[in-house]
Protein backbone atom coordinates (compact mmCIF):
# COMPACT_ATOMS: atom_id res chain seq x y z
CA UNK A 1 0.00 0.00 0.00
CA UNK A 2 1.55 3.29 -1.12
CA UNK A 3 1.08 6.62 0.57
CA UNK A 4 1.25 9.80 -1.52
CA UNK A 5 2.67 12.87 0.15
CA UNK A 6 1.25 16.20 -0.92
CA UNK A 7 3.67 19.10 -0.98
CA UNK A 8 2.64 21.83 1.45
CA UNK A 9 2.88 24.93 -0.74
CA UNK A 10 1.30 27.16 1.89
CA UNK A 11 3.89 26.17 4.46
CA UNK A 12 6.69 26.55 1.90
CA UNK A 13 5.62 30.11 1.00
CA UNK A 14 5.47 31.00 4.69
CA UNK A 15 9.21 30.43 5.05
CA UNK A 16 11.55 33.40 4.88
CA UNK A 17 13.83 32.05 2.13
CA UNK A 18 11.09 31.51 -0.51
CA UNK A 19 9.51 34.86 0.36
CA UNK A 20 12.83 36.63 -0.11
CA UNK A 21 13.30 34.89 -3.47
CA UNK A 22 9.78 35.73 -4.66
CA UNK A 23 10.03 39.39 -3.71
CA UNK A 24 13.47 39.58 -5.28
CA UNK A 25 12.17 38.08 -8.54
CA UNK A 26 9.14 40.38 -8.56
CA UNK A 27 11.35 43.41 -8.05
CA UNK A 28 13.81 42.23 -10.71
CA UNK A 29 11.03 41.46 -13.23
CA UNK A 30 9.41 44.84 -12.61
CA UNK A 31 12.75 46.60 -13.06
CA UNK A 32 13.55 44.64 -16.23
CA UNK A 33 10.14 45.23 -17.85
CA UNK A 34 10.26 48.91 -16.94
CA UNK A 35 13.78 49.23 -18.36
CA UNK A 36 12.84 47.47 -21.61
CA UNK A 37 9.73 49.59 -22.14
CA UNK A 38 11.60 52.78 -21.27
CA UNK A 39 14.40 51.84 -23.69
CA UNK A 40 11.88 51.15 -26.46
CA UNK A 41 10.14 54.47 -25.83
CA UNK A 42 13.47 56.36 -25.89
CA UNK A 43 14.47 54.72 -29.19
CA UNK A 44 11.10 55.52 -30.76
CA UNK A 45 11.31 59.14 -29.66
CA UNK A 46 14.84 59.46 -30.99
CA UNK A 47 13.85 57.94 -34.34
CA UNK A 48 10.91 60.32 -34.56
CA UNK A 49 13.18 63.28 -33.73
CA UNK A 50 15.68 62.24 -36.40
CA UNK A 51 12.90 61.84 -38.96
CA UNK A 52 11.53 65.26 -38.14
CA UNK A 53 14.99 66.86 -38.34
CA UNK A 54 15.71 65.27 -41.72
CA UNK A 55 12.38 66.22 -43.27
CA UNK A 56 12.56 69.77 -41.88
CA UNK A 57 16.05 70.21 -43.31
CA UNK A 58 14.81 69.19 -46.78
CA UNK A 59 11.86 71.56 -46.54
CA UNK A 60 14.15 74.42 -45.50
CA UNK A 61 16.36 73.77 -48.55
CA UNK A 62 13.28 73.78 -50.81
CA UNK A 63 12.07 77.04 -49.30
CA UNK A 64 15.42 78.67 -49.92
CA UNK A 65 15.47 77.47 -53.53
CA UNK A 66 11.88 78.61 -54.08
CA UNK A 67 12.58 82.07 -52.69
CA UNK A 68 15.56 82.51 -55.05
CA UNK A 69 13.62 81.53 -58.18
CA UNK A 70 10.37 83.34 -57.43
CA UNK A 71 12.15 86.59 -56.53
CA UNK A 72 13.17 87.02 -60.21
CA UNK A 73 9.65 86.45 -61.51
CA UNK A 74 6.60 88.51 -60.69
CA UNK A 75 4.22 86.17 -62.43
CA UNK A 76 4.17 82.40 -62.29
CA UNK A 77 3.49 79.95 -65.04
CA UNK A 78 3.54 76.17 -65.18
CA UNK A 79 7.01 76.03 -66.66
CA UNK A 80 8.54 78.01 -63.80
CA UNK A 81 6.83 75.76 -61.20
CA UNK A 82 8.02 72.60 -62.89
CA UNK A 83 11.52 74.03 -63.25
CA UNK A 84 11.55 74.70 -59.50
CA UNK A 85 10.52 71.14 -58.71
CA UNK A 86 12.98 69.74 -61.24
CA UNK A 87 15.83 71.74 -59.74
CA UNK A 88 15.07 70.55 -56.21
CA UNK A 89 14.43 66.89 -57.02
CA UNK A 90 17.59 66.70 -59.10
CA UNK A 91 19.66 67.63 -56.05
CA UNK A 92 17.60 65.58 -53.57
CA UNK A 93 19.71 62.89 -51.88
CA UNK A 94 17.78 60.61 -49.53
CA UNK A 95 19.60 59.13 -46.54
CA UNK A 96 18.15 55.68 -47.13
CA UNK A 97 15.38 53.92 -49.00
CA UNK A 98 12.75 55.18 -46.56
CA UNK A 99 13.22 58.84 -47.55
CA UNK A 100 11.40 60.17 -50.62
CA UNK A 101 9.67 63.24 -52.04
CA UNK A 102 6.76 63.96 -54.39
CA UNK A 103 5.86 67.12 -56.29
CA UNK A 104 2.26 68.00 -57.19
CA UNK A 105 1.30 70.74 -59.67
CA UNK A 106 -2.27 72.06 -59.65
CA UNK A 107 -3.41 69.00 -57.63
CA UNK A 108 -1.83 66.43 -59.92
CA UNK A 109 1.28 64.31 -59.46
CA UNK A 110 4.10 65.89 -61.37
CA UNK A 111 7.24 64.05 -60.31
CA UNK A 112 8.61 61.92 -57.45
CA UNK A 113 11.87 60.35 -56.45
CA UNK A 114 12.99 56.94 -57.67
CA UNK A 115 12.39 55.27 -54.31
CA UNK A 116 8.85 56.58 -53.94
CA UNK A 117 6.53 53.56 -53.30
CA UNK A 118 4.02 53.05 -56.09
CA UNK A 119 1.44 51.65 -53.69
CA UNK A 120 1.03 55.14 -52.25
CA UNK A 121 -0.13 56.34 -55.68
CA UNK A 122 -2.67 53.57 -56.03
CA UNK A 123 -3.82 52.52 -52.57
CA UNK A 124 -3.40 55.90 -50.87
CA UNK A 125 -4.50 58.16 -53.72
CA UNK A 126 -6.78 60.06 -51.36
CA UNK A 127 -3.80 61.09 -49.24
CA UNK A 128 -1.92 62.26 -52.37
CA UNK A 129 -4.97 64.21 -53.48
CA UNK A 130 -5.23 65.81 -50.06
CA UNK A 131 -1.60 66.96 -50.24
CA UNK A 132 -2.26 68.45 -53.68
CA UNK A 133 -5.11 70.63 -52.32
CA UNK A 134 -3.10 72.14 -49.46
CA UNK A 135 -2.80 75.92 -49.28
CA UNK A 136 -0.72 76.07 -46.06
CA UNK A 137 2.26 74.25 -44.64
CA UNK A 138 1.30 70.94 -43.00
CA UNK A 139 3.17 68.23 -41.08
CA UNK A 140 2.09 65.08 -39.31
CA UNK A 141 2.18 61.32 -39.01
CA UNK A 142 -0.14 59.15 -41.05
CA UNK A 143 -0.61 55.40 -41.44
CA UNK A 144 -0.53 54.17 -45.02
CA UNK A 145 -0.25 50.95 -46.96
CA UNK A 146 3.56 51.15 -46.76
CA UNK A 147 3.65 51.91 -43.05
CA UNK A 148 3.61 54.88 -40.75
CA UNK A 149 4.85 58.04 -42.51
CA UNK A 150 6.11 61.31 -41.15
CA UNK A 151 5.65 64.08 -43.72
CA UNK A 152 5.92 67.81 -44.28
CA UNK A 153 4.04 69.40 -47.18
CA UNK A 154 5.11 72.85 -48.40
CA UNK A 155 2.83 74.75 -50.86
CA UNK A 156 4.36 77.02 -53.54
CA UNK A 157 2.46 80.26 -54.04
CA UNK A 158 2.54 82.92 -56.75
CA UNK A 159 0.38 86.02 -56.57
CA UNK A 160 -1.29 84.64 -53.43
CA UNK A 161 -2.40 81.46 -55.20
CA UNK A 162 -1.09 77.93 -54.59
CA UNK A 163 0.50 76.61 -57.75
CA UNK A 164 2.08 73.40 -56.40
CA UNK A 165 2.97 71.37 -53.34
CA UNK A 166 6.15 69.54 -52.40
CA UNK A 167 5.80 66.68 -49.85
CA UNK A 168 8.91 65.33 -48.10
CA UNK A 169 8.17 61.88 -46.59
CA UNK A 170 10.09 59.65 -44.19
CA UNK A 171 9.02 56.10 -43.31
CA UNK A 172 10.62 54.79 -40.10
CA UNK A 173 8.87 51.41 -40.02
CA UNK A 174 12.03 49.49 -40.84
CA UNK A 175 13.90 51.17 -38.00
CA UNK A 176 10.97 50.56 -35.65
CA UNK A 177 11.00 46.90 -36.64
CA UNK A 178 14.74 46.77 -36.00
CA UNK A 179 14.21 48.21 -32.53
CA UNK A 180 11.38 45.76 -31.81
CA UNK A 181 13.55 42.90 -33.01
CA UNK A 182 16.33 43.97 -30.67
CA UNK A 183 13.83 44.19 -27.80
CA UNK A 184 12.62 40.67 -28.58
CA UNK A 185 16.21 39.46 -28.43
CA UNK A 186 16.65 41.18 -25.07
CA UNK A 187 13.63 39.41 -23.53
CA UNK A 188 15.02 35.84 -23.57
CA UNK A 189 18.42 37.14 -22.49
CA UNK A 190 16.71 38.90 -19.59
CA UNK A 191 14.86 35.71 -18.68
CA UNK A 192 18.17 33.85 -18.65
CA UNK A 193 19.71 36.51 -16.43
CA UNK A 194 16.66 36.28 -14.15
CA UNK A 195 17.17 32.53 -13.83
CA UNK A 196 20.84 32.95 -12.90
CA UNK A 197 19.93 35.80 -10.51
CA UNK A 198 17.23 33.64 -8.91
CA UNK A 199 19.73 30.85 -8.29
CA UNK A 200 22.24 33.28 -6.81
CA UNK A 201 19.50 34.91 -4.70
CA UNK A 202 18.35 31.50 -3.43
CA UNK A 203 21.90 30.53 -2.45
CA UNK A 204 22.60 33.95 -0.91
CA UNK A 205 19.34 33.92 1.06
CA UNK A 206 20.20 30.47 2.37
CA UNK A 207 23.63 31.65 3.44
CA UNK A 208 22.26 34.79 5.08
CA UNK A 209 19.47 32.93 6.88
CA UNK A 210 21.69 30.04 7.94
CA UNK A 211 22.54 31.67 11.32
CA UNK A 212 18.81 32.12 11.95
CA UNK A 213 18.25 28.43 11.28
CA UNK A 214 21.11 27.61 13.62
CA UNK A 215 19.63 30.00 16.17
CA UNK A 216 16.26 28.24 15.91
CA UNK A 217 17.82 24.80 16.30
CA UNK A 218 19.88 26.00 19.26
CA UNK A 219 16.82 27.55 20.93
CA UNK A 220 14.89 24.31 20.43
CA UNK A 221 17.71 22.22 21.89
CA UNK A 222 18.11 24.36 25.00
CA UNK A 223 16.67 22.92 28.17
CA UNK A 224 16.81 24.00 31.76
CA UNK A 225 19.46 21.38 32.43
CA UNK A 226 21.63 22.15 29.38
CA UNK A 227 22.20 25.75 28.30
CA UNK A 228 25.80 25.38 27.21
CA UNK A 229 25.26 25.59 23.44
CA UNK A 230 26.21 28.80 21.66
CA UNK A 231 25.98 29.99 18.04
CA UNK A 232 29.24 30.74 16.20
CA UNK A 233 29.49 34.39 15.14
CA UNK A 234 30.47 35.10 11.53
CA UNK A 235 30.90 38.59 10.07
CA UNK A 236 29.78 41.95 11.45
CA UNK A 237 26.35 42.42 9.87
CA UNK A 238 22.93 42.54 11.52
CA UNK A 239 22.71 38.74 11.67
CA UNK A 240 26.04 38.65 13.49
CA UNK A 241 24.81 41.27 15.95
CA UNK A 242 21.63 39.24 16.49
CA UNK A 243 23.77 36.16 17.10
CA UNK A 244 25.91 38.01 19.63
CA UNK A 245 22.80 39.31 21.40
CA UNK A 246 21.28 35.83 21.49
CA UNK A 247 24.48 34.34 22.91
CA UNK A 248 24.59 37.07 25.55
CA UNK A 249 20.97 36.33 26.41
CA UNK A 250 21.86 32.64 26.81
CA UNK A 251 24.73 33.63 29.11
CA UNK A 252 22.35 35.63 31.27
CA UNK A 253 19.77 32.86 31.31
CA UNK A 254 22.37 30.24 32.14
CA UNK A 255 23.65 32.40 34.98
CA UNK A 256 20.10 33.05 36.21
CA UNK A 257 19.15 29.37 36.11
CA UNK A 258 22.40 28.40 37.83
CA UNK A 259 21.79 31.03 40.51
CA UNK A 260 18.22 29.85 40.90
CA UNK A 261 19.29 26.22 41.29
CA UNK A 262 21.96 27.21 43.79
CA UNK A 263 19.50 29.39 45.64
CA UNK A 264 16.89 26.62 45.84
CA UNK A 265 19.53 24.14 46.98
CA UNK A 266 20.82 26.48 49.69
CA UNK A 267 17.30 27.50 50.75
CA UNK A 268 16.26 23.87 50.97
CA UNK A 269 19.33 23.09 53.04
CA UNK A 270 18.77 26.02 55.40
CA UNK A 271 15.08 25.18 55.85
CA UNK A 272 15.77 21.49 56.35
CA UNK A 273 17.87 22.15 59.46
CA UNK A 274 15.18 23.85 61.61
CA UNK A 275 12.55 21.42 60.35
CA UNK A 276 14.75 18.50 61.39
CA UNK A 277 15.38 20.08 64.79
CA UNK A 278 11.67 20.72 65.41
CA UNK A 279 10.85 17.19 64.25
CA UNK A 280 13.38 15.75 66.66
CA UNK A 281 12.10 17.81 69.60
CA UNK A 282 8.53 16.75 68.96
CA UNK A 283 9.54 13.10 68.51
CA UNK A 284 11.31 13.04 71.88
CA UNK A 285 8.56 14.96 73.69
CA UNK A 286 6.54 11.81 74.43
CA UNK A 287 9.55 10.23 76.06
CA UNK A 288 10.39 13.30 78.11
CA UNK A 289 7.07 14.83 79.18
CA UNK A 290 8.74 16.61 82.09
CA UNK A 291 10.67 18.76 79.54
CA UNK A 292 7.56 19.77 77.61
CA UNK A 293 7.85 23.49 78.31
CA UNK A 294 11.52 23.57 77.39
CA UNK A 295 10.89 21.56 74.22
CA UNK A 296 8.08 23.86 73.12
CA UNK A 297 10.27 26.91 73.67
CA UNK A 298 13.04 25.37 71.57
CA UNK A 299 10.57 24.50 68.80
CA UNK A 300 9.15 28.04 68.87
CA UNK A 301 12.67 29.46 68.60
CA UNK A 302 13.40 27.30 65.56
CA UNK A 303 10.07 28.32 64.00
CA UNK A 304 10.97 31.97 64.57
CA UNK A 305 14.28 31.38 62.79
CA UNK A 306 12.40 29.74 59.92
CA UNK A 307 9.99 32.65 59.78
CA UNK A 308 12.86 35.13 59.54
CA UNK A 309 14.47 33.08 56.78
CA UNK A 310 11.22 32.88 54.78
CA UNK A 311 10.65 36.62 55.21
CA UNK A 312 14.17 37.35 53.98
CA UNK A 313 13.67 35.10 50.97
CA UNK A 314 10.37 36.81 50.15
CA UNK A 315 12.07 40.19 50.47
CA UNK A 316 14.81 39.20 48.02
CA UNK A 317 12.20 37.88 45.56
CA UNK A 318 10.13 41.06 45.86
CA UNK A 319 13.21 43.26 45.31
CA UNK A 320 13.00 42.49 41.59
CA UNK A 321 9.45 43.91 41.31
CA UNK A 322 8.75 47.46 40.19
CA UNK A 323 6.65 48.23 43.29
CA UNK A 324 9.36 47.18 45.75
CA UNK A 325 10.16 50.80 46.65
CA UNK A 326 7.93 53.69 47.68
CA UNK A 327 10.08 56.71 46.94
CA UNK A 328 9.45 59.95 48.82
CA UNK A 329 11.52 63.07 49.52
CA UNK A 330 13.40 62.60 52.79
CA UNK A 331 15.78 64.78 54.82
CA UNK A 332 19.06 62.92 54.84
CA UNK A 333 20.28 64.48 58.10
CA UNK A 334 17.08 63.57 60.00
CA UNK A 335 17.26 60.00 58.65
CA UNK A 336 20.88 59.70 59.76
CA UNK A 337 20.11 61.01 63.26
CA UNK A 338 17.17 58.64 63.60
CA UNK A 339 19.33 55.67 62.61
CA UNK A 340 21.96 56.68 65.15
CA UNK A 341 19.40 56.83 67.95
CA UNK A 342 17.99 53.43 67.02
CA UNK A 343 21.28 51.54 66.85
CA UNK A 344 23.24 52.80 69.88
CA UNK A 345 21.12 50.78 72.28
CA UNK A 346 21.57 47.50 70.40
CA UNK A 347 24.92 46.53 71.90
CA UNK A 348 27.64 47.75 74.22
CA UNK A 349 29.83 49.45 71.64
CA UNK A 350 31.48 52.82 71.24
CA UNK A 351 28.85 54.40 68.95
CA UNK A 352 29.68 57.45 66.84
CA UNK A 353 27.77 59.67 64.42
CA UNK A 354 30.45 60.78 62.00
CA UNK A 355 28.60 62.92 59.46
CA UNK A 356 25.16 64.01 58.34
CA UNK A 357 24.25 64.88 54.77
CA UNK A 358 22.15 68.03 54.39
CA UNK A 359 20.64 67.44 50.95
CA UNK A 360 17.02 66.19 50.70
CA UNK A 361 16.82 63.06 48.52
CA UNK A 362 14.14 60.70 47.22
CA UNK A 363 14.29 57.23 48.75
CA UNK A 364 12.27 54.53 50.47
CA UNK A 365 12.80 55.34 54.14
CA UNK A 366 11.68 51.94 55.42
CA UNK A 367 13.80 49.88 53.00
CA UNK A 368 16.90 52.00 53.48
CA UNK A 369 16.52 51.83 57.24
CA UNK A 370 16.27 48.04 56.94
CA UNK A 371 19.49 47.94 54.88
CA UNK A 372 21.36 50.13 57.36
CA UNK A 373 20.14 48.05 60.31
CA UNK A 374 21.42 44.91 58.55
CA UNK A 375 24.83 46.56 58.20
CA UNK A 376 24.78 47.55 61.89
CA UNK A 377 23.85 43.99 62.94
CA UNK A 378 26.69 42.71 60.75
CA UNK A 379 29.09 45.16 62.44
CA UNK A 380 27.91 44.07 65.91
CA UNK A 381 28.56 40.41 65.10
CA UNK A 382 32.12 41.16 64.04
CA UNK A 383 33.10 43.44 66.94
CA UNK A 384 33.64 43.09 70.65
CA UNK A 385 32.75 45.31 73.59
CA UNK A 386 34.67 48.55 73.44
CA UNK A 387 35.07 48.46 69.65
CA UNK A 388 33.83 51.47 67.70
CA UNK A 389 30.88 51.39 65.31
CA UNK A 390 30.19 54.61 63.40
CA UNK A 391 27.43 55.61 61.03
CA UNK A 392 27.20 58.64 58.81
CA UNK A 393 25.96 60.16 55.58
CA UNK A 394 27.11 62.74 53.05
CA UNK A 395 26.51 63.94 49.51
CA UNK A 396 29.41 63.82 47.06
CA UNK A 397 29.47 64.12 43.26
CA UNK A 398 25.67 63.92 42.90
CA UNK A 399 25.56 60.80 45.09
CA UNK A 400 24.18 60.26 48.55
CA UNK A 401 26.38 57.99 50.67
CA UNK A 402 25.33 56.25 53.91
CA UNK A 403 27.87 54.09 55.69
CA UNK A 404 28.49 51.85 58.69
CA UNK A 405 32.09 51.36 59.77
CA UNK A 406 33.60 49.34 62.59
CA UNK A 407 36.96 48.56 64.11
CA UNK A 408 36.31 44.83 64.29
CA UNK A 409 38.00 41.82 62.79
CA UNK A 410 37.63 42.83 59.14
CA UNK A 411 37.02 40.64 56.10
CA UNK A 412 39.54 38.61 54.17
CA UNK A 413 40.15 39.83 50.57
CA UNK A 414 38.95 36.55 49.05
CA UNK A 415 35.63 36.92 50.90
CA UNK A 416 34.86 40.55 50.08
CA UNK A 417 32.97 39.75 46.86
CA UNK A 418 31.50 36.45 47.96
CA UNK A 419 29.78 37.72 51.12
CA UNK A 420 27.15 39.55 49.05
CA UNK A 421 25.94 36.25 47.59
CA UNK A 422 22.91 34.57 49.11
CA UNK A 423 23.66 32.19 51.99
CA UNK A 424 27.34 33.15 51.84
CA UNK A 425 29.28 33.68 55.07
CA UNK A 426 32.68 35.22 55.49
CA UNK A 427 35.60 33.16 56.71
CA UNK A 428 36.21 35.46 59.66
CA UNK A 429 39.36 35.59 61.66
CA UNK A 430 38.22 34.60 65.11
CA UNK A 431 34.47 34.39 65.59
CA UNK A 432 31.64 32.21 64.40
CA UNK A 433 28.13 33.58 64.43
CA UNK A 434 24.65 32.42 63.66
CA UNK A 435 22.88 33.59 60.55
CA UNK A 436 21.65 32.56 57.15
CA UNK A 437 23.95 34.76 55.07
CA UNK A 438 21.10 36.82 53.58
CA UNK A 439 21.70 40.13 55.34
CA UNK A 440 24.23 41.58 52.89
CA UNK A 441 22.27 40.20 49.95
CA UNK A 442 19.26 42.18 51.18
CA UNK A 443 21.42 45.30 51.58
CA UNK A 444 22.69 44.95 48.02
CA UNK A 445 19.17 44.31 46.65
CA UNK A 446 17.82 47.47 48.36
CA UNK A 447 20.74 49.57 47.10
CA UNK A 448 20.33 48.29 43.53
CA UNK A 449 16.57 48.93 43.69
CA UNK A 450 17.44 52.58 44.40
CA UNK A 451 19.70 52.54 41.33
CA UNK A 452 22.81 52.45 43.51
CA UNK A 453 25.37 50.00 44.85
CA UNK A 454 27.19 48.84 47.96
CA UNK A 455 30.88 49.62 48.40
CA UNK A 456 33.12 47.73 50.85
CA UNK A 457 36.48 48.71 52.25
CA UNK A 458 37.95 46.23 54.70
CA UNK A 459 41.24 44.88 55.96
CA UNK A 460 41.69 41.88 58.28
CA UNK A 461 41.85 42.92 61.99
CA UNK A 462 41.44 46.60 61.03
CA UNK A 463 37.68 46.80 60.59
CA UNK A 464 35.27 47.28 57.70
CA UNK A 465 33.26 50.08 56.12
CA UNK A 466 30.09 49.31 54.16
CA UNK A 467 28.76 52.26 52.13
CA UNK A 468 25.38 52.43 50.38
CA UNK A 469 25.73 54.76 47.37
CA UNK A 470 22.51 56.18 45.90
CA UNK A 471 22.64 58.50 42.85
CA UNK A 472 20.67 61.72 43.17
CA UNK A 473 17.68 62.02 40.84
CA UNK A 474 16.98 65.06 38.66
CA UNK A 475 14.58 66.27 41.35
CA UNK A 476 17.34 66.30 43.98
CA UNK A 477 19.85 69.07 44.43
CA UNK A 478 23.06 68.37 42.54
CA UNK A 479 25.62 69.65 45.08
CA UNK A 480 28.71 68.55 46.95
CA UNK A 481 28.78 68.82 50.73
CA UNK A 482 32.38 69.14 51.77
CA UNK A 483 31.53 69.78 55.43
CA UNK A 484 28.25 67.97 56.07
CA UNK A 485 29.13 67.30 59.72
CA UNK A 486 29.48 71.01 60.54
CA UNK A 487 25.82 71.77 61.15
CA UNK A 488 24.38 74.55 63.23
CA UNK A 489 22.88 71.99 65.64
CA UNK A 490 25.06 69.59 67.57
CA UNK A 491 25.46 65.96 66.66
CA UNK A 492 23.41 63.77 68.98
CA UNK A 493 26.32 61.80 70.35
CA UNK A 494 27.30 64.99 72.18
CA UNK A 495 24.28 64.88 74.51
CA UNK A 496 22.82 61.87 76.27
CA UNK A 497 19.06 62.23 76.27
CA UNK A 498 17.19 62.62 72.96
CA UNK A 499 13.95 61.21 71.60
CA UNK A 500 12.34 60.97 68.19
CA UNK A 501 8.99 62.55 67.31
CA UNK A 502 7.91 61.91 63.75
CA UNK A 503 10.95 62.72 61.65
CA UNK A 504 12.33 65.44 63.89
CA UNK A 505 14.62 65.00 66.91
CA UNK A 506 14.19 66.94 70.16
CA UNK A 507 16.46 67.44 73.13
CA UNK A 508 14.89 66.80 76.57
CA UNK A 509 16.81 69.68 77.98
CA UNK A 510 14.98 72.21 75.78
Amino acid sequence: MTHSTKFNWHGWFNKARPRILIWYLLLTIFSSVTSILATRYIFYERIHAQSKAYVLRQVEEFRQLASEQTSNSSRANREEITNLFDAFLSKYKPLDSDDYAIALVQGRVYQYTNLFPQTLLTQDAELIQQWGQLTQFQQGVVSTSVGKLYYMAEPVKFDGRTQGVLAIVHCADSIYQLVDGAILLIVPATLGVLGVAAAIAWATAGRVLSPLQTLTETAQSITESDMSQRIPVEGTDEIAKLTITFNQMLDRLQFAFASQREFLKDAGHELRTPITVIWGYLETLKYRPQHQEQTILLAIDELARMSRLVNDLLLLAKAEHSDFLILKPEELDWLTEELYLKVRSLANRNWKLESKGLTPIRLDRQRLTQAMMNLVQNAIRHTQEGDTIAIGSSVRENQARLWVSDTGEGILPEDQQRIFERFARATTCDCQFEGYGLGLSIVQAIAQAHGGRVELFSQPRQGSTFTIVIPLSTQDSAINESDSHHRRQSSHHRFPEVWVSGTRLHDHRR
